[in-house]
């Protein structure tokens, strides 16, 4: 079964044509909700519904987005509290140096000295810059702030973050 990644939230929907209202979760909702984006809606059910994007504008940071297959407000309503996804095939191209959220996630963190100091089990978006919440073997959660200064070198392969512990982190 193919594996599919979030790009939003259907929180509601809009109006009686059956737009639907979507708070996105995804760092390129311009490329995700653009005329004719294929994506998949997941009901309760857990069950993948291809659809593809006639319209979208932004309102209030949601997404109001007109489908090609639905037409009207009864036809979306089961839509509501599910999510949007696309397929892992489907997943934009990054920049060097930039990771998708679940190739970071369980990788091990390692010191430049060689030390292992645990695995990144979440990511927090605070505002500046990501910061990796580390679980230590012994359970205790270390915040590393994900700057040039403190991350060295990412390999998403060996699933192994190297870092420079700065003075305070611990």
């Amino acid at each position: 079964m193919a594996e599919f990644m979030n790009v939003g939230k259907i929180v509601n929907t809009h109006g009686i044509r059956g737009e639907l209202k979507i708070m996105p979760l995804t760092d390129f909702p311009e490329v995700r909700f653009a005329k004719n984006a294929e994506m998949f809606l997941f009901t309760s059910d857990d069950r993948p519904v291809p659809v593809t994007v006639e319209s979208a504008r932004l309102h209030k940071n949601m997404y109001i987005v007109r489908l090609k297959e639905y037409g009207n407000i009864n036809e979306v309503e089961k839509f509501k509290g599910g999510m949007a996804k696309v397929s892992k095939e489907n997943l934009a191209d990054l920049e060097e140096g930039e990771y998708y959220f679940h190739q970071i996630v369980g990788c091990s963190v390692i010191t430049e000295e060689g030390e292992t100091l645990g695995t990144i089990t979440e990511i927090l978006t605070p505002g500046a810059n990501d910061v990796w919440v580390v679980k230590t073997p012994g359970g205790k959660e270390v915040l590393i702030p994900v700057i040039d200064d403190v991350v060295l070198d990412v390999d998403v392969e060996q699933k192994q973050v190297k870092i420079h512990l700065m003075e305070g982190l611990l």
